[in-house]
């Protein structure tokens, strides 16, 4: 019976994201070393998780609450909003920037081929909120892919629809990269999209 609890200790671990099986192994064999306390105190952390978070019903971020603390926050402008995929890309944003508006979380991008459309995305729900408390400016954070960009073309329909100036995060070579290094796809964007200093 042990063998098979730890088979499926091991088979759980590897659908974290970037776990194969050897690293699902030594995640495995470490939580069971010695007091088990780690391994007791992560299925804690885990049932409370699974059991109490769900998604903000404005922004769909993470949160254990109707609303997340980021829209309850009157600090926060309710005329910017900023749309990104995932909860990851709200906090990296939270963490590396001053921004003081509102955010909308996808939870994915646009991908037909893997059943992921518009209602998916919460789109509907989008269009509604901007429609019910209009923006002056929707800012679009989604990632350089070609279903990031599919998912910002939408996004920009949406909003221009609902009456706000669309703006995009800008691409480019990135801070300490060398030219001679950047993908041509990378560099022919930063090119076209040049500044005036």
């Amino acid at each position: 019976m042990a063998a098979d609890a730890l088979e499926e200790l091991i088979e759980s671990l590897k659908l974290l994201p970037g776990v194969g099986r050897k690293t699902a192994q030594r995640m495995a064999f470490a939580l069971l070393e010695g007091e088990r306390l780690p391994a007791q105190r992560l299925s804690r952390a885990l049932a409370a998780a699974a059991e109490r978070i769900r998604r903000c019903s404005r922004c769909r971020n993470y949160c254990e609450d109707q609303l997340c603390a980021i829209c309850r926050n009157p600090q926060r402008s309710a005329e910017i909003l900023c749309v990104v995929e995932s909860p990851a890309d709200l906090h990296a944003l939270e963490q590396a920037t001053g921004y003081g508006g509102r955010y909308f979380v996808l939870h994915g991008r646009l991908s037909p081929l893997d059943g992921v459309g518009p209602a998916e995305l919460g789109l509907t729900l989008l269009a509604d909120l901007l429609a019910d408390h209009p923006v002056s400016e929707v800012i679009v954070a989604t990632n350089p892919t070609v279903e990031g960009e599919a998912t910002a073309h939408f996004i920009t329909e949406i909003a221009t629809a609902g009456g706000a100036q669309v703006t995009r995060l800008a691409h480019g070579i990135p801070v300490g990269g060398e030219l001679e290094y950047v993908d041509r796809q990378t560099l022919a964007h930063a090119f076209g999209g040049r500044l005036k200093v």
